[in-house]
């Protein structure tokens, strides 16, 4: 009779977070959620975004219904967006892939331009299982200029929370916010919000081995890539009707872990569908055109001309770090772009000083520059490399001291001073922060979704003579 008791009064909520495309590990995920729920006890299962990321070939050729099928096969209750979703779909592709999908899509602070809720959307969700009543809010990073772009407004996620909290606490038992902000983010939540029970994050990619209790809230998160399942067990005192947070913790899900045979087959499947639809031949390249992380390259030049052309700018700086090798002469397929150039990277214009400029362009000549890792930004290469220019010439010294290499640069306009104002076209990621600093000390930028920089460099291929263009040098040695 106690354990019919038991299996009554606790309920099991497992969780994920930050998958980006990492099909490899969904098998592992699925086999051990079917574990879960063959002991028959109720179970809660959901995920707090970024499953998606269209490095993954699977995701870039299905545009994300290969995500979505995996994530009904395995029998989620519920999803929330983050920015991988959010960012790098549009609206309107978001509603195509999640109108398959089997469970709610959550979140509080995602609107149309026009105040609407998109129609793939729900602000809370209430999943009933085993006599448990778990209601689920979601929230996501707020780029709000990047959205922005896309007919989107993510408001800020803390101005109507405890609104929704309140109004969803008279029809639930448990309450469980899968929040897509950051683990700094959550802990303000856990501390300013009341009658929260569980926030399961994401985002910032936090590993949180033990909970963090703050107040009545319990703060969790699984890391990244699938490599853990995070697992709570919720028990409801049987006098009181109360739930409280038992036990939470991380499951590892290695090598040696059960995978489920029948979502990898589905995973394979998708895979050779995807890889079919890459083929579509999208360029033709007049002749190879390699990439050197160094020094200056013909791919590194084509790129910096495809976002000058695209976006505008007196000039244009890029990382050779986005192109992983020399594309080759003759057709090229979406595929052979994708595996190029697979960064969700898009084009920007800023405003910058002449001293970021030449400070910027001082350390492309260092090798603790180039050669630098990078991860995160939606930067997927392997390594940061030179900076390639197009509208800019640079005459540099290599023998000279570091930080004094730069004799000059100039447009075909004017030299840049270090106190004058320049347009110049650049990538996303550099506004954060990622990889050359100061480039991040941009004013007056304007962005430009949702045009990934595969599709220029597609752009640019199509362009007679572009080839030929890229070969000239802009670093020229004194």
């Amino acid at each position: 009779m106690g354990s019919k008791t038991e299996e009554r009064d606790t309920l099991t909520i497992l969780h994920t977070n930050d998958l980006h495309s990492h099909f490899e590990q969904m098998g592992r995920i699925a086999a051990f959620i079917a574990a879960e729920k063959s002991q028959g006890k109720p179970v809660c299962t959901l995920d707090v975004g970024d499953h998606m990321d269209r490095m993954a070939i699977e995701t870039e050729g299905s545009l994300g219904s290969a995500n979505v099928d995996i994530l009904n096969r395995t029998g989620y209750d519920a999803v929330t967006i983050g920015n991988n979703e959010g960012l790098t779909f549009t609206p309107q592709q978001l509603g195509e892939v999640y109108a398959h999908l089997d469970c709610p899509v959550v979140c509080g602070n995602v609107r149309m331009a026009d105040g609407s809720l998109p129609a793939w959307l729900q602000e809370s969700a209430v999943v009933e299982t085993g006599g448990f009543k778990v209601g689920i809010l979601g929230l996501t990073a707020p780029f709000s200029d990047f959205y922005r772009l896309l007919g989107v407004e993510v408001s800020d996620p803390f101005s109507l929370l405890q609104q929704q909290v309140s109004e969803l606490r008279q029809r639930v038992d448990i309450i469980v916010l899968l929040s897509h902000l950051g683990l700094a983010s959550d802990e303000r939540i856990a501390s300013m919000i009341e009658g929260i029970d569980l926030i399961l994050g994401g985002h910032t990619h936090h590993l949180l081995a033990e909970p963090i209790s703050i107040g009545t809230t319990v703060v969790c998160a699984a890391g990244k890539f699938g490599q853990h399942i995070g697992r709570i067990v919720v028990e409801r005192d049987t006098a009181s009707g109360r739930c409280k947070v038992k036990e939470a913790g991380l499951i590892a899900l290695d090598d040696a872990a059960v995978s489920d045979d029948r979502i990898d087959r589905a995973i394979s499947k998708h895979h050779e569908e995807a890889a079919e639809r890459l083929r579509r031949v999208t360029a033709v390249s007049e002749r190879e055109l390699g990439v050197d992380y160094e020094q200056e390259s013909e791919l590194g030049n084509l790129l910096a001309q495809s976002v000058r052309r695209f976006a505008g700018g007196e000039f244009s700086l890029v990382n050779s770090g986005q192109v992983l090798g020399p594309l080759p002469p003759g057709e090229i397929t979406e595929g052979m772009l994708h595996a190029l150039c697979p960064s969700p990277i898009n084009p920007c214009v800023v405003t910058l000083r002449g001293s970021d400029i030449l400070r910027s362009l001082e350390q492309s000549l260092l090798p603790e520059y180039t050669g630098k890792k990078l991860t995160g930004f939606g930067f997927r290469g392997e390594r940061l490399g030179g900076l390639c220019a197009d509208g800019l010439s640079v005459r540099y010294d290599p023998e000279a001291e570091p930080y004094s290499r730069i004799l000059e640069a100039r447009t075909s306009e004017r030299t840049i001073e270090p106190d004058e104002e320049y347009r110049v076209g650049t990538l996303d990621m550099f506004t954060f922060g990622a990889g050359y600093e100061s480039l991040s000390r941009g004013t007056d930028k304007t962005f430009i979704l949702p045009e990934f920089l595969r599709d220029l460099l597609r752009m640019e291929l199509g362009r007679p003579g572009a080839a030929g263009e890229a070969s000239a040098s802009r670093w020229i040695r004194a």
